[in-house]
């Protein structure tokens, strides 16, 4: 496989442009979501309350990261992860162009298609990172920074383009947009396909019954079609608010029993049993982080909207772009937080993984007291400087930084060999989890319920900072738990 001068294979360009313009996809889609649910219909919005919008915006955000379990095996032993991604693609630019119809039954379906395809999508294409950089060490850890920087890029500049497009023009034009973007990519991956040649072919299982498994595929996917429309004709009423909170006990449930089987059933040793416990906290920080930083494209969208001075001069800021802080903050922050670690490691200061998840909720819980201080002045005084949210995003983008990149590579190194990629479901299930609590804990701070904005972030902060210093405080026993692993 040839080599750019800075020893990349070729192939990570192309699958960082692809993963760019599928997140621009993604992110200009959701940061619109909110929005247009909660405008009003003569304004072109779909008119929902701020509650029912927020457990939507919920769901749907779960409902992409629950779909990457089954992505991903679909990926691994019937189609290859390189086909997975491009069918995934397709699935996405299909969703965002049905989700221009000016129908609500063809809204429903589109954030379903998106969904599934996100799901398809997301889990393939990490695995074909990896494998273009088969000996693994420092060089592959660098083709995975590049591929962050093309996730980030991306969310950036569809939040940007989409948001102006759906707030200044019109919500379709937003939503258009994010399917020109998702169609780019697919374009740009058949062009360049050559240089992934080699690489998310499918492999044969030993004892794999590939007839039956596309059998028992079809005969999923004809259930979730058929649930589908019997639920966008009405044969099927939905309690939106009610599948919410139920499905948080769903996953909180099958969190709680997949750990108890394999404290009790999976075979593991001390040793493993020790290092499990560790990934059951991280899985618990994970939750509670996600729930309050997944309020920028809810609860702290409709603040932007509502409660923001956007008007300057003659311009009036779209305010899905406070949404759009976020990755370039990524972008800004991420070489000095990497930065910081080396620094202190070279002291020999350098944190552990529970002190960095620590500070991870420290961050939220700061970042809830700048917003519940925000919303007091909004609801006393009037609207109020953007520098306000601004600010949250930035504090909130630090904790994502301590929390996401050193819990994902925890999880790998914690888990048992045999156990990874179920132990990988499991930390996305906490971000499902997380963004199923984002959305009803946004529904509870908008609408008729915004006199409450100021009390709930509070106790989302005093939440987040005391499980932050309690962690803090367990640190060493902690570590403890999993020697060998930093």
């Amino acid at each position: 496989m040839t080599s750019e001068p800075t020893g990349h294979p070729r192939g990570i360009y192309t699958l960082f442009f692809t993963e760019m313009w599928e997140r621009f996809s993604y992110y200009g889609m959701r940061a619109l979501l909110v929005l247009y649910m909660v405008a009003e219909v003569q304004r072109g919005g779909m008119g929902l309350t701020d509650e029912m919008a927020a457990a939507i915006y919920g769901l749907y955000t779960a409902l992409v990261y629950m779909t990457a379990l089954p992505g991903g095996w679909v990926g691994d032993r019937l189609l290859g992860a390189k086909s997975a991604v491009w069918w995934g693609g397709v699935i996405i630019a299909c969703g965002h162009l049905v989700l221009g119809i000016h129908r609500t039954e063809a809204f429903f379906i589109g954030l379903i298609l998106v969904a599934f395809g996100s799901g398809l999508l997301k889990s393939n294409m990490s695995a074909l990172v990896g494998q273009l950089y088969p000996e693994g060490g420092a060089r592959r850890d660098a083709g995975f920074t590049l591929f962050y920087m093309g996730i980030n890029l991306g969310a950036f500049l569809g939040q940007m383009l989409c948001g102006w497009l759906g707030e200044g023009v019109g919500w379709r034009w937003g939503f258009s947009a994010a399917a020109v973007g998702m169609f780019l990519g697919l374009v740009q991956f058949k062009a360049t396909s050559r240089h992934v040649m080699q690489i998310g072919e499918r492999v044969e299982h030993a004892g794999q019954n590939v007839k039956r498994e596309w059998i028992l595929l079809w005969l999923s996917l004809v259930a979730v079609i058929t649930v589908v429309v019997l639920c966008v004709t009405g044969v099927i009423q939905i309690d939106v608010l009610a599948l919410a909170k139920s499905t948080a006990w769903f996953i909180g449930g099958v969190a709680v029993l997949y750990f108890l089987w394999a404290f009790l059933f999976a075979g593991l040793d001390t040793i493993e049993k020790k290092r499990l416990v560790v990934i059951v906290v991280l899985f618990l920080a994970s939750a509670l982080f996600w729930a309050g930083f997944e309020q920028v494209g809810s609860s702290f969208s409709i603040f932007a909207e509502r409660f923001t001075i956007r008007q300057f001069g003659s311009w009036e800021v779209p305010a899905s772009w406070v949404q759009a802080l976020n990755p370039l903050c990524v972008i800004g922050l991420a070489p000095v937080v990497a930065g910081l670690w080396s620094w202190l490691a070279r002291r020999g200061t350098s944190p552990s993984l529970t002190t960095k998840v620590s500070w991870s909720l420290l961050m939220l819980a700061l970042g809830f007291v700048v917003a519940a201080m925000a919303a007091r002045h909004a609801l006393s005084t009037g609207p109020v400087w953007p520098t306000w949210l601004m600010s949250v995003v930035v504090i909130h983008t630090l904790g994502e930084l301590f929390l996401s990149p050193v819990g994902l590579s925890a999880v790998t190194k914690l888990s048992p060999p045999r156990l990874t990629g179920q132990m990988m479901g499991i930390w996305f299930l906490g971000s499902a989890l997380g963004d199923i609590l984002a959305g009803l804990l946004a529904g509870e701070v908008t609408g008729d319920a915004t006199a409450q904005m100021p009390a709930r972030f509070m106790e989302v902060a005093v939440t987040a900072g005391i499980s932050g210093l309690v962690l803090l405080l367990l640190a060493r026993w902690i570590t403890k738990l999993m020697p060998g692993i930093k």
